[in-house]
């Protein structure tokens, strides 16, 4: 589990988990519209279970891409300008390349096919027995972070950030590694652009 400190967004704590095999994805999206749905002491307890930002691996590029989508979130929530109802799922907002909410969520969150699971959570203080609570919601394998890199799915990072007539990539086509550091940089440099543009 990685974990990044913002001293200038009230001491934030961000406690970052890469999950694979992850078997129960459908379980969790349902959980997390009942969580929403549910009133009372029960409705805070579910909501409070999964108050998570449950993020498809698959379409992070990069470490950064995330920490950017994250950094973006928490300016947003300290500037009282938070487009969606939490901090969490404003990082969803931030990944995508329109400012679609409900688009955001459906692509970038979790869905019934999700097998790969990056889970964000965003606080001012360490959480006790986070990680316990996370593998309490999650059926699958906490992996290192590095591990992100095998997970990514370029194809469809190009599809929804329609890079696919974008020259910088023609120019280099044949060179994977150098195609892939062209796509981690426009991606980056759009979630990092999104509140200015927005």
């Amino acid at each position: 589990m990685e974990t990044y400190y913002y001293s200038q967004f009230n001491h934030a704590v961000v406690r970052v988990a890469l999950f694979d095999d992850v078997t129960n994805a459908t379980a969790i999206r349902s959980r997390i519209v009942q969580a929403a749905r549910n009133l009372g002491v029960d409705g805070n307890t579910e909501r409070e279970a999964v108050n998570f930002a449950f993020i498809d691996a698959r379409l992070i590029s990069s470490p950064l891409h995330l920490q950017t989508a994250i950094y973006q979130a928490l300016l947003s929530e300290a500037q009282g300008q938070l487009r969606t109802k939490t901090v969490h799922s404003e990082i969803l907002w931030a990944l995508n390349p329109t400012n679609n909410i409900t688009e955001a969520i459906r692509r970038y969150g979790v869905s019934d096919e999700s097998t790969t699971l990056i889970v964000v959570r965003v606080d001012v203080s360490d959480t006790p027995d986070l990680q316990r609570r996370m593998c309490d919601v999650i059926q699958g394998c906490m992996v290192p972070f590095q591990a992100l890199v095998k997970m990514t799915d370029w194809s469809i990072i190009k599809k929804h950030y329609k890079l696919d007539s974008e020259s910088a990539l023609k120019e280099v086509q044949g060179s994977l590694d150098r195609e892939r550091s062209i796509i981690d940089n426009i991606v980056v440099s759009s979630v990092a652009m999104k509140n200015v543009m927005a």
